[in-house]
């Protein structure tokens, strides 16, 4: 065949290209996402360009502008109609902009402003070499104990680089629970997910405990990417699409017009099944959820406390997110195939965390078991499939992250000579040395308990109700005994804290400064007011609790 043929051969194959639409992009709607990636932007600049002894300022002041800056800008969406009748989906297909997404990046972006108090703390240990310092290490690269780390503590470093990663979090978990396609869920998990990764290493105390911590964390955290990247190939294998709509139109089989590519593989479950699994399996690990919860006790006892308090809280809530809008908009007419199985998953979630928490003897260990516990009840009101189930989920995360930033606040402030005193026995008798800072505590954990005139009983009260009207009464009975196992351990603490003798050589309470009293005011605020008064908080998550498709 002559090279002329051969070329003809290639060039009249190919249909002629129509003309590449312009992307639209709706920067109005997108701003609060926007707002927090050019900080994080700004962030990096600072750590190039401004000199060593502003840069904690400066990426403060960034910080919390931004914050403050995105949470008017989710505000005034909201007021503009953008949670209810305007609701739509931005950047081309990619972003949802409605209730849900809305209200958790609102949440998200509180709990960041209020983690980011105990971020910036610099006071609660001893100043080293005339310099104070932070929870963070003075030179992440310097290996543990060695003569270049020593030398950064002397020279007063700090690492001022986990403001735009913290930053970089946030956004990603902005991200999270309003992607309204498959690949951008995926990117928003990597976003969010590495930087975590290198805050839960930059411990100043117990190097090698919080190194260790990230390597775990790290390891575990590809895994699920991983699988949760195998199941996005898969559906789209089935449904031609990532985008959620289309999914959820080949899943009902009212998809209008069917690629012939395609008929194959849409009658195809085994694609549909195996790639849903593996996408929830994904979004259960970062909730922390029974049997995927094993980084969890480690990586809270090994990272520094303000990371750990931060992503307890917001990761939790991004990650909600993103199960509720997989199962509501994606997946619904999967309900009876993923019901059963996250009956089970929460069962054993709620059971399981509750009963290893007994056995703890640390209590940043105690508090990462009882996280757990409290993943199950959450999942509870994933599984009631009501608009009801939503509001109440929307309203339980709320609560629940500002008793979780508060609590590991508060964790941060009792200290001996080797840092913080996590473990329980040193918590003896701190109602008597230091009877604010343990009455502030015990507030937190009556809240986790659930007891009533706290958030954590209208949480669990709604959720509990939600799942109960949706047909998941069992489920409720376990939860109430899961609660009832819970309220053993935190009353233990409480009794330890004011019933027992103080030990002579026991820890002191450190005097913080007003970044990390505000963090924990917020909380113990949050905490009363969502319990006296929770329903114009349960009103608001009620109006936000309506996806759009």
């Amino acid at each position: 065949m002559s090279t002329s043929a051969v070329h003809s051969l290639w060039t009249t194959a190919a249909e002629p290209i129509s003309k590449i639409d312009t992307p639209k992009i709706e920067y109005g709607q997108l701003s609060p996402v926007l707002i927090i990636v050019g900080a994080a932007v700004v962030g990096v600049l600072i750590e190039a360009a401004v000199p060593r002894k502003t840069r904690y300022y400066a990426q403060v002041f960034v910080a919390v502008v931004a914050l403050v800056a995105a949470f008017a800008a989710v505000v005034a969406l909201a007021a503009g109609g953008y949670a209810t009748t305007k609701s739509g989906i931005a950047a081309m297909g990619a972003i949802a902009v409605d209730g849900p997404a809305l209200y958790l990046q609102g949440t998200i972006l509180l709990a960041g402003l209020v983690g980011l108090f105990t971020f910036a703390e610099r006071r609660l240990d001893p100043e080293a070499h005339g310099n104070r310092v932070d929870s963070f290490a003075a030179q992440a690269a310097s290996v543990p104990g060695s003569d270049s780390e020593k030398a950064a503590v002397k020279a007063g470093f700090t690492t001022t680089e986990v403001f735009p990663l913290l930053m970089f979090a946030v956004a990603g978990m902005l991200v999270f629970p309003a992607a309204n396609d498959l690949l951008t869920l995926f990117i928003a998990l990597e976003v969010l997910s590495l930087p975590l990764y290198l805050m839960c290493a930059l411990a100043r105390r117990k190097r090698l405990m919080s190194q260790e911590a990230a390597v775990k964390y790290f390891l575990l955290g590809a895994f699920a990417s991983a699988f949760t990247l195998f199941g996005i190939a898969m559906l789209y294998g089935y449904a031609g699409s990532v985008s959620y709509a289309t999914i959820a139109q080949v899943v009902d089989g009212t998809v209008p017009d069917v690629n012939p590519a395609l008929a194959d593989t849409m009658g195809n479950d085994a694609l549909l099944l195996i790639g849903s699994a593996m996408i929830v399996m994904g979004l259960l690990f970062k909730v922390g959820a029974v049997p995927f919860h094993m980084w969890t006790p480690d990586v809270y006892q090994g990272a520094p406390t303000p990371v750990t308090g931060f992503m307890a809280a917001a990761t939790k809530v991004a990650a909600f997110g993103a199960l509720l809008r997989l199962l509501y908009v994606v997946l619904p007419g999967l309900r009876w195939d993923w019901r059963p199985v996250m009956w089970g998953v929460a069962i054993v979630t709620m059971l399981g965390g509750a009963i290893i928490a007994i056995t703890q003897t640390d209590i940043k260990r105690l508090l990462a078991y009882s996280s757990i516990a409290h993943a199950g009840f959450i999942l509870a009101g994933v599984i009631a499939t009501t608009p009801d189930g939503v509001s109440s989920v929307l309203f339980y995360l709320a609560a629940y992250s500002f008793v979780t930033i508060g609590a590991f606040a508060v964790v941060t402030l009792v200290r001996d000579a080797g840092g913080e005193a996590t473990h329980l026995s040193n918590w003896a008798g701190l109602g008597r040395r230091s009877p604010l800072v343990a009455a502030v505590f015990a507030v937190f954990l009556l809240a986790f308990a659930g007891i009533p005139l706290t958030s954590g009983f209208a949480g669990k009260f709604a959720v509990f109700k939600a799942a109960a009207e949706g047909g998941a009464a069992p489920l409720v009975v376990v939860g109430v005994i899961s609660s009832a196992i819970a309220a053993f351990f935190y009353i233990r603490v409480i009794v330890l804290m004011f019933f027992s003798e103080p030990r002579p050589e026991g820890p002191t309470v450190a005097v913080p400064s007003p970044l990390t009293m505000t963090a924990i005011g917020v909380g113990v605020a949050v905490t009363l007011v969502l319990g006296v008064a929770p329903q114009y908080f349960l009103d608001l998550a009620n109006q936000a609790s309506v996806f759009v498709r």
